[in-house]
């Protein structure tokens, strides 16, 4: 209890009992008596103040504070009326750090002692910093929203772009305007024009903004293309050091520290940016890329709050990353492998037409060892095969040669087609080849109406005639997979009227979960070539028709015998 400098003013209440009650209290209480001086000032509102409390005492609000609308007029009507009021108080005080002014917000209430009014007891909290504490609170509670989403959204693919987009996504608009994740460009991608000397280059994965600021970002280009940054740019700087930037942007100076050229630095200042942050997103190994945001217009700045959780979700998205570019980097590489081995079947005469496809079923599964191939023959035949080696990955693809080559070197010694499925049977076995695969094997004469067809595991064959409402299914007895060792395949003739279309495929065009094969395969009985004839409209009419929900690779084949000229359609398929 603070010494009384005026013994002649009586405290209407004990003075050990009111230190008790509300001398530890954190709001600012003080008693004033009839003539509106301070009778009792408890520490709260000393702190509130800034002023000691003994300064206080016999002093009125005007005279210890007289920056502050005390509003006396209202605590005059409360000794007046005896009805507690609510007032709302502001100015500036010697407890102020700064020039801004202070918001109060009191509750008022007049003191009787045996019916004679003795003066008006004020309990006061200061509203800004109530409203501070709320708003710090609401942005604690925003940061543990989003580092929650990122546990849901980001991550959903082993995409590269897609979780890069992701990440863009949910920082923007809750952590920035702008938002953009750059990558190192892919080492086994396709050779992009090259690099100025001394210029570092990296690849934009995804970007976006808010929807004031998003086509005017646009002008930045977008995601996939190609970024060079100036040494000494923000984002060098970022991967040099493995470390976050911060950057203020409130001159031409700042700006064009940002700036990944010269040239952006008026650009930067028209869209009104004045603070930027780029995080690296690194895992052990080392950097992958950096995350770029940035704060524009009437936005606060970043905080160190915002940092910290930028950091964060710069962390998990990294582990995402690495994810998606180790599979990325393997997807990449088998694919280029397997597209250098199944190269495009030359046609084995001018007068066969031949049409191809090969779709993986999408980027989250490795291609696999589907092949198709055309081989001429003796006296103007030709071999015709579509096969699929089991599993996935660069050694499916490499089996898949490995069958290929064998099969090129048996079509050479005129054997018909369940003979050579048999020598080619024997001699994966022998080979140690551990991998089986399907094959189905069509031996074509040009001069005849009949081919003949056999098949190691694989689905039939479809014949589409020309006019027709429908195709058909070849009636062909499936053996055994190749690589098994047991043999017993058997070659059965097809009857190919002249212009017939023979259509081959892998079971990724019509294998589905929960549907039976046969269900699968009998739709095919409903194709029909397009209005003009063409064999790579077909191909894309089946792909639309039956790719989506693929699990697997497909590969399909088309084929049929063109007219010479001067000569007649007599072709076979």
């Amino acid at each position: 209890m603070q010494a009384d400098a005026y013994a002649d003013i009586p405290l209407p209440i004990d003075p050990s009992a009111l230190a008790a009650l509300i001398g530890g209290t954190t709001a600012g209480v003080g008693i004033l008596d009839t003539k509106l001086r301070y009778l009792y000032v408890n520490p709260a509102l000393e702190r509130l103040n800034g002023i000691p409390a003994a300064e206080h005492l016999g002093r009125t609000v005007a005279d210890v504070l007289p920056e502050i609308d005390a509003r006396e007029d209202m605590m005059l009507a409360v000794l007046s009326d005896g009805m507690s009021r609510e007032i709302t108080s502001s100015g500036r005080t010697p407890a102020a750090t700064g020039a801004d002014r202070r918001y109060w917000h009191g509750t008022y209430h007049r003191l009787e002692v045996a019916g004679q009014v003795v003066g008006v007891a004020g309990i006061v909290l200061e509203v800004m910093a109530s409203d501070e504490e709320q708003r710090r609170l609401d942005r604690t509670r925003h940061h543990l929203s989003l580092l929650d989403a990122a546990n849901t959204r980001i991550g959903t693919t082993l995409d590269m772009d897609t979780t890069c987009a992701e990440l863009v996504d949910l920082v923007v608009p809750g952590l920035a305007d702008f938002a953009t994740v750059e990558v190192f460009p892919p080492d086994v991608a396709p050779t992009v024009r090259p690099a100025p000397p001394g210029v570092f280059r990296m690849r934009r994965a995804a970007l976006t903004a808010v929807p004031g600021l998003l086509e005017r970002f646009a002008r930045f280009g977008v995601a996939g293309d190609y970024i060079d940054h100036q040494p000494g740019s923000a984002v060098p700087r970022c991967l040099a050091s493995n470390q976050l930037v911060v950057e203020n942007l409130t001159d031409d100076e700042q700006l064009g520290r940002v700036a990944h050229c010269p040239e952006r630095v008026a650009v930067y200042r028209a869209l009104g940016m004045h603070s930027a942050v780029f995080l690296p997103v690194s895992v052990r190994s080392g950097p992958i890329g950096v995350l770029g945001l940035v704060r524009a217009g009437g936005s606060p700045p970043f905080t160190a709050e915002d940092v910290v959780v930028a950091r964060e979700l710069a962390a998990r998205a990294a582990v995402d990353l690495d994810h998606a570019r180790r599979f990325t980097h393997e997807h990449t590489i088998a694919l280029e492998l397997q597209r250098s081995l199944l190269s495009e079947p030359r046609p084995p005469h001018p007068h066969i037409e031949v049409a191809t496809r090969y779709l993986p079923a999408d980027r989250q599964v490795l291609v696999g060892g589907d092949w198709f191939d055309v081989i001429p023959l003796r006296d103007g035949r030709h071999l015709k095969a579509m096969g699929d080696v089991m599993g996935h990955g660069v050694e499916a693809a490499v089996a898949m040669s490995h069958y290929r080559s064998l099969l090129r070197l048996l079509a050479d010694e005129d054997l018909p087609p369940h003979r050579i499925l048999e020598q080619l049977d024997r001699m994966v076995e022998r080979s140690g080849l551990d991998r089986a695969a399907t094959c189905l094997l069509a031996v074509v004469d040009r001069s005849g109406g009949m081919c003949q067809v056999s098949s190691a595991g694989h689905l039939p064959p479809v014949f589409i005639e020309p006019g027709a409402a429908g195709a058909r299914l070849g009636d062909v007895p499936a053996g055994p997979p190749l690589g098994t060792g047991f043999g017993g395949y058997r070659t059965t003739e097809v009857r190919c009227a002249p212009g017939t279309v023979l259509f081959m495929y892998t079971d990724g065009l019509v294998e589905r979960r929960g549907e039976d094969i046969d269900v699968s395969v009998g739709r095919l009985r409903e194709l029909t070539l397009p209005a003009d004839g063409s064999l790579e409209r077909l191909l894309d009419t089946v792909l639309d028709r039956f790719g989506p929900g693929a699990e697997d690779d497909i590969a399909v084949m088309t084929s049929r015998a063109r007219p010479a000229p001067g000569g007649c359609a007599k072709d076979l398929v």
